[in-house]
């Protein structure tokens, strides 16, 4: 039996392996867990257990790590687990630099959520070496009270922010989140997820204070998990232009 904490990615990733591989899995959520997760959690047959926990933090961990313990089941915790880093250093990374290398440009600062701080920190430490302090690193996390699944506040104790060389850290809401996400649908068609919408906010915020350049925008998902969430916020935003950007004129 595996037992993982998960807002939603990981927890379908370890549903579909568990199929495959004939194990069972347990699936702790945190209270406001899209409800599309959900549907995709009981179509696969995960196990799911509902917290009260605003979000994935130390306590929640802790109650995962107790009854794993308890049942003799794994947990492989994704916070802490240095397979996270180390996957990210061998595959994201450097799928990035050979990317790079295509473009045959130097980057002049790459935009990353940060979730469990593993991929940030991947980037940078890969790619800072190589370009230097000409290259900037920015954080995205979620405005002090506002959820914005797939990424988290530093001072979560994220295990890998220190070693991360983040020269910026951008704080969005998640109706700002939202925005971008419509954004770039409307301008490039692309439906991504609501940390990659905060990313692309962060974007346009730092765009002018860096300067021109090749700007790496990381996203990591795609929207359908969220569609409760964004048609819940834009009901609610009717009057506030929330989705209100013209076809055909990208900001960037």
């Amino acid at each position: 039996m595996v037992y993982e904490a998960s807002s939603g990615n990981l927890g379908i990733a370890l549903a579909c392996l568990s199929n495959i591989l004939g194990v069972k899995l347990r699936v702790y959520l945190p209270k406001k867990t899209p409800k599309e997760t959900l549907t995709l959690l009981r179509v696969l047959g995960a196990e799911i257990t509902h917290t009260d926990f605003e979000a994935i933090d130390e306590r929640m961990l802790n109650l995962v790590f107790t009854e794993t313990r308890r049942d003799g089941a794994i947990n492989p915790n994704q916070f802490i687990n240095d397979l996270n880093l180390e996957a990210h250093l061998e595959g994201t990374a450097k799928e990035l630099l050979e990317q790079i290398k295509i473009i045959g440009r130097e980057p002049r600062c790459i935009i990353s959520g940060i979730g469990t701080s593993a991929h940030i920190s991947a980037i940078s430490n890969l790619l800072k070496p190589i370009y230097g302090d000409k290259l900037k690193i920015v954080g995205v996390q979620p405005l002090e009270n506002s959820l914005i699944p797939g990424i988290k506040r530093i001072e979560h104790r994220l295990k890998w922010i220190n070693s991360a060389k983040v020269d910026k850290i951008v704080e969005i809401d998640l109706k700002d989140a939202i925005r971008g996400c419509v954004e770039i649908a409307r301008f490039e068609g692309i439906l991504v997820g609501l940390s990659s919408g905060a990313v692309y906010e962060a974007y346009k915020r730092v765009k002018n204070s860096f300067g021109p350049g090749i700007y790496i925008l990381v996203f990591p998902d795609d929207i359908f998990k969220y569609l409760s969430i964004i048609e819940s916020v834009l009901r609610s935003h009717k009057q506030d232009n929330l989705p209100s950007c013209e076809q055909g004129s990208s900001p960037g």
